[in-house]
């Protein structure tokens, strides 16, 4: 059996560009991974099957499973490979979905990870990004779970800054967001949006890392936040936790985050969502 962790992504800003000419933005971001999230197990079998368990599997259980994304990317890998092995998928849901914090991203990452070691494929870096690419945008970024700089539509991707050790308190007011409206609402308000920029960060310290953070944003937070007025209640309430150094909402929502520095830190956080009632997970951050 190959086990492997699908962590939740955060985007420590996100920066919308231009609608382009295959209709998708162009973006600017920082993606980090926190250590905990969902959880892949794969064995050889015959054929691909996948079956799902866990906190957050009973919202799957109605998805075809032709739309599930680690069935997909299971079978975009065989496709392209030309392999006829077979796979017996485990998708252990820790995770809540449509909340921002890339989930069935990581999980199709995490599924082409371990597919790789199963099958003991001889595939490229390169030729995997393009596979999971045709996946979804945010999937090529989450092969690494590094700290990674996201642009074009999510495929161009650069190293991310060498940042010091950390802890994230993530929180999802259990609210599911859909992607497409928060979209369709910042093109509305922003019919020639500006270049999206990436933030120049390179190895830094906290006192970097604030200070860079401050200067960036998340576009879609604003309009998230007008279809769901719980999320500003979130960020205000971790930005006035203890030694919180920076507190946003991640990708189009409803998933907020505070980083901290010490582990301490998030879990008194996460214990103060758990009293409103809100899904919270602490969790130290992949920092190289």
């Amino acid at each position: 059996m190959i086990v492997e962790n699908a962590p939740a992504k955060i985007n420590l800003y996100l920066h919308i560009g231009p609608v382009r000419s295959d209709g998708l933005h162009d973006l600017a971001s920082l993606f980090a991974f926190t250590e905990k999230g969902d959880v892949i197990r794969v064995e050889n079998s015959r054929s691909l099957s996948l079956k799902i368990s866990g906190p957050f599997s009973h919202l799957l259980k109605d998805l075809p499973p032709e739309n599930n994304l680690v069935l997909r990317a299971a079978r975009a890998l065989a496709a392209h490979t030309g392999t006829e092995h077979g796979a017996k998928i485990t998708l252990g849901k820790n995770l809540p979905i449509a909340a921002g914090i890339g989930g069935g991203s990581a999980d199709a990452a995490a599924t082409l990870r371990a597919l790789v070691k199963l099958w003991h494929l001889d595939i490229s870096d390169a030729s995997l990004a393009s596979i999971a690419f045709t996946l979804g945008a945010d999937i090529p970024a989450c092969l690494a779970r590094a700290p990674v700089n996201v642009s074009g539509a999510g495929e161009v991707l650069t190293k991310g800054p060498m940042l010091p050790p950390l802890w994230a308190c993530l929180v999802n007011p259990r609210v599911e967001m859909p992607t497409g409206p928060i979209f369709q609402a910042f093109d509305r308000a922003h019919k020639n949006p500006p270049a999206a920029d990436l933030i120049p960060l390179a190895t830094t310290n906290y006192n970097l890392l604030h200070s860079g953070l401050k200067s960036a944003r998340n576009d879609l937070e604003p309009f998230a936040q007008k279809h769901a007025p719980v999320i500003g209640n979130v960020v205000d309430m971790l930005a006035g936790m203890p030694g919180a150094l920076i507190s946003r909402m991640s990708g189009s929502g409803a998933t907020c985050f505070a980083l901290f520095s010490s582990k301490m830190s998030a879990e008194r956080a996460s214990q103060r969502a758990h009293s409103f009632g809100w899904w919270a997970l602490a969790s130290r951050l992949h920092v190289r």
